[in-house]
C-alpha cells in the first residue's frame, strides 16, 4: 500500500457515488443521469444531472434530501419527466429543461404511488404503473386521502386471500396489483389502461401511438400459473391482442422503428422457471411469427452481475432496435462479464462493448449510432461511458469517485480456472490484500454467491475491497447453477443443493491453499441467500474453516416452504420435492439436518422482515446450534430490513453488517 494511501474502510460506504440509467436527448447532444449517493444523515440520495456532451459540462437538474430517479425524455427535449419520493411518496414529476432555473411540478399523486413513465409518441401523455385494489382511484381530493390514510392505519388485520400475499420487495400487497395508467400532461386527467386481476409492467408505445406493448400475467390462477404473456393494449379502448401463447415468462417488449415488429425478453417454461436462460425474441405483428433471435445462443440475456454497491433492479428495456430495423442491442451475461451484444434478424451476432467489466445499462441513439453505457469494473463502482459504433472510439464521461479514491488503496482481481465435480471447468477470482508483500503467508475467505443463478464477475464489491484491506485473500467463484456458462451449467445445482456445488466450491478453496501465499490453517466463508445457505451446508460437513457468517440464509427447506414469498414454487425447481411428496429430500437437503456436526464458530445475521428467507431460518438454526453448545454461535437480527440489506438497505444497518463481519473474522481466523 503506497504511503500517501489508506484501506477501504465499512464507513467509506457513506462516500461511495454510482451513476446509473442514462438517458441520451432526442437529438443526442445531452446525457441526463441519476447520481446515487448517501448523504450526511445516512440516508440515500439521486439527483438528476446533464451533461453536455457539446460542451463536456455537467449541470445539477435536481438536488435536496430526495430521491430521483427513472428520467425520460419529452419526444421534442424540451422536458423530463421522472420519478421522485420528494412529496412523501413516488410519484411522477415533470421539469422543463430549457428554463434557466428548472423547478418540479408533480402530475401524479396516486394514494400508491406512481413509477415507471413512458411518453406517448407525440409527448401528449405519459404512461406509467401504479399499485391499485379494486375501488382504489388514482386522484382522489385531499380529505378523501387524509381518510384513506387513516383508514389504512386503523387496520388491525390482514386479510390474505392468495398465496402470493407479500413480496420482499414491495412487503404485505394488500390484495393490490400492477395496473396501468395514462395522465395527459397538460391537464393531468388520469385514466386506466389496465384493470382487474394479475400484475401489468409497460414495456413501449407503437410509433402511432395507438397501441401500448405491455407484459402481464392474466391468467385464471396467477398464484400456480408463472407465465407471463405479451399483449399490445388498444390505447382508446378495444380488444387486447395476445402475442404470446402462456409457454413461457415474457416482458419488455418494444416496437420497431415502423412498428411493423414487436421485440421482447424471456424464456419459455418447462420444469424450469429460474434456471432458464432468458432469449430475445422477435414477432412479426403482420403475420404473428415469433422468431427467437438467440435460440441457438447458450448465452444469458441481461445483465445478472452481483454487486453490493449498486442496489439491484436498473431499468433494463431488452432489445433496442437499430436504425434500420434489421437488428437488436441488448446486455449479457457471460463468464463474468456483462456487455451489449448486437443480433440482426437475420441470426448473425456480433460484439458491440465488451471487456473486462460490468455493463449494467445504456442508451442507445439510432440516428447518430452511437451510445452512453453504464459500467462498473472491480475498481469503479458506477460511471458513464460513450461509444460511437461508426468509428469504435469510447470515451469515459464521468469519474464520481475520483477525490475519494485517490486516498484509497484498491485491489484487482486476479481470475483463476480450476477443475470442479465431474471433471467441469470452474471460474473465480482472488483478491489480495492492497498491501500485499512476497514471501508473507495470508488468511483466506470464501465468499459464496445466492440466486444461485446469478454471477460474480467483473464489478466493484466493497465487501470485499474491505476484507481485503484487512488483510485477507478473498475468494469468489462461480460454481455450478450459477449463470454465465450455459444452461446446463446452471440447472446443474437443481435438485443437488449441497452436492456437487459444494465440490466445486471445496476445489476452489484446494487450489487456493496451493498458493504459497495462503496460510491453509486461517480459512474463513461467508455468503447470503444460496450462498448462505451453501455456507450452513459447509460447516455441516467440514471443520477446515475456522470462521463462518452467514446471512438471510437457509437452513430447513421444510419450513421454508410456507414462509418464503416464493418458497412453495422455488422449492419444487431448485430442490425438486415439496413436503407431500418427498419431505425426506426436503430435509435431506437441509443444513438444519447437519447441526450436530457443526464445529465451526458461525455469525448469524438476518434482516427482520426478510420475506424471501423469513428471519425463522435463522432463529432455527440459532437456537439448534445454541442448544448443542459445540460452537460459538452469534445472532444478529436487523430490524425493518429485507433481503436486500447488504445491497439497498439501511446504510448504517450495511456499515454495522460489514464491522460485524470483519469483527469475527478478525476474533477466529486472523
Amino acid at each position: 500500500m503506497s504511503d500517501n494511501k489508506r484501506g477501504i474502510t465499512a464507513e467509506d460506504l457513506y462516500q461511495i457515488r454510482y451513476t446509473s440509467d442514462p438517458q441520451l436527448s432526442p437529438d443526442g447532444s445531452k446525457v441526463v443521469y441519476v447520481l446515487n449517493r448517501i448523504d450526511e444523515e445516512r440516508q440515500y440520495q439521486s439527483h438528476l444531472i446533464l451533461y453536455s456532451r457539446e460542451e463536456d459540462r455537467t449541470t445539477e437538474l435536481t438536488c435536496g434530501p430526495v430521491r430521483d430517479s427513472y428520467p425520460r425524455w419529452s419526444p421534442d427535449g424540451s422536458k423530463l419527466c421522472f420519478v421522485s419520493n420528494r412529496s412523501g411518496k413516488a410519484q411522477i414529476w415533470m421539469l422543463a429543461i430549457d428554463e434557466s432555473q428548472p423547478v418540479p411540478k408533480m402530475i401524479t399523486d396516486c394514494p400508491n404511488g406512481a413509477s415507471a413513465p413512458l411518453w406517448s409518441p407525440d409527448g401528449k401523455q405519459i404512461l406509467f404503473s401504479s399499485w391499485m385494489k379494486a375501488g382504489d382511484r388514482y386522484r382522489e381530493e385531499a380529505a378523501e386521502q387524509e381518510d384513506y390514510v387513516h383508514k389504512q392505519n386503523a387496520e388491525k388485520a390482514i386479510r390474505v386471500t392468495k398465496m402470493k400475499y407479500k413480496s420482499d420487495e414491495f412487503g404485505f400487497l394488500y390484495e393490490k396489483n400492477r395496473q396501468l395508467a395514462i395522465v395527459q400532461v397538460e391537464t393531468g386527467e388520469i385514466r386506466p389502461l389496465t384493470t382487474g386481476a394479475g400484475d401489468h409492467t409497460a414495456g413501449s408505445w407503437s410509433p402511432d401511438g395507438k397501441w401500448v406493448a405491455i407484459s402481464a400475467n392474466r391468467s385464471s390462477n396467477p398464484d400456480l400459473q408463472h407465465e407471463i404473456d405479451i399483449y399490445l393494449v388498444p390505447v382508446d379502448g378495444g380488444e387486447w391482442r395476445k402475442i404470446t401463447q402462456s409457454n413461457g415468462t415474457f416482458g419488455m417488449p418494444r416496437f420497431s422503428r415502423d412498428g411493423s415488429k414487436l421485440s421482447f425478453v424471456g424464456s419459455l417454461i418447462d420444469k424450469h422457471l429460474y434456471g432458464t436462460m432468458k432469449k430475445i425474441w422477435v414477432t412479426d405483428l403482420a403475420t404473428g411469427t415469433i422468431t427467437c433471435l438467440t435460440a441457438e445462443w447458450d448465452v444469458q440475456v441481461g445483465d445478472v452481475t452481483i454487486g453490493d454497491v449498486r442496489s439491484p433492479g436498473h431499468p433494463d428495456h431488452g432489445g433496442v432496435w437499430t436504425k434500420d430495423g434489421e437488428g437488436l442491442l441488448f446486455l449479457s451475461s457471460q463468464r463474468g462479464r456483462s456487455g451489449i451484444w448486437k443480433a440482426t434478424l437475420d441470426g448473425t451476432f456480433s460484439q458491440i462493448m465488451d471487456g473486462e467489466q460490468n455493463v449494467f445499462g445504456f442508451s442507445y441513439h439510432a440516428e447518430q449510432d452511437c451510445l452512453v453505457a453504464a459500467v462498473s469494473d472491480p475498481l469503479i463502482p458506477g460511471d458513464l461511458f460513450s461509444l460511437d459504433l461508426q468509428t469504435g472510439e469510447e470515451a469515459r464521461l464521468t469519474d464520481v469517485n475520483k477525490e475519494l479514491f485517490q486516498h484509497i488503496a484498491l485491489s484487482s482481481p486476479e481470475e483463476i480456472l480450476f477443475t470442479g465435480a465431474k471433471d467441469w471447468e470452474i471460474q473465480g477470482w482472488i483478491m489480495k490484500p492492497p498491501n500485499f508483500v512476497e514471501g508473507k503467508k495470508y488468511p483466506a475467505i470464501l465468499q459464496i454467491h445466492g440466486g444461485p443463478h446469478s454471477m460474480y464477475g467483473q464489478t466493484f464489491f466493497h465487501e470485499f475491497q474491505l476484507l481485503a484491506a484487512q488483510g485477507y485473500v478473498v475468494l469468489y467463484t462461480n460454481p455450478r447453477g450459477s449463470h454465465g456458462y450455459g444452461e446446463r451449467f446452471m440447472q446443474a445445482c437443481c435438485g443437488d443443493y449441497g452436492g456437487h456445488d459444494f465440490d466445486d466450491l471445496m476445489a476452489g478453496v484446494d487450489v487456493l491453499c496451493q498458493l504459497d501465499y495462503i496460510d491453509e490453517n486461517r480459512l474463513g466463508v461467508a455468503g447470503g441467500s444460496y450462498g448462505g445457505f451453501m455456507t450452513n451446508w459447509i460447516v455441516g460437513q467440514t471443520d477446515r474453516f475456522k470462521a463462518a457468517v452467514t446471512d438471510r440464509s437457509i437452513c430447513n427447506w421444510l419450513s421454508f416452504y410456507g414462509v418464503s414469498d416464493i418458497g412453495y414454487y422455488f422449492s419444487a425447481e431448485e430442490i425438486q420435492a415439496d413436503p407431500f411428496s418427498n419431505p425426506e429430500k426436503m430435509w435431506h437437503h437441509s443444513p438444519l439436518r447437519l447441526a450436530s456436526q457443526v464445529k465451526t464458530p458461525l455469525l448469524i445475521m438476518h434482516g427482520e422482515r426478510d420475506f424471501r428467507c423469513p428471519i425463522e431460518q435463522a432463529e432455527q438454526l440459532f437456537i439448534t446450534l445454541q442448544h448443542q453448545g459445540k460452537a460459538p454461535v452469534s445472532f444478529i437480527r436487523f430490524p425493518d430490513a429485507n433481503h436486500e440489506m447488504s445491497r439497498s438497505g439501511d446504510p448504517s444497518q450495511r456499515v454495522l453488517r460489514l464491522n460485524y463481519t470483519v469483527e469475527w473474522f478478525n476474533r477466529y481466523v486472523k
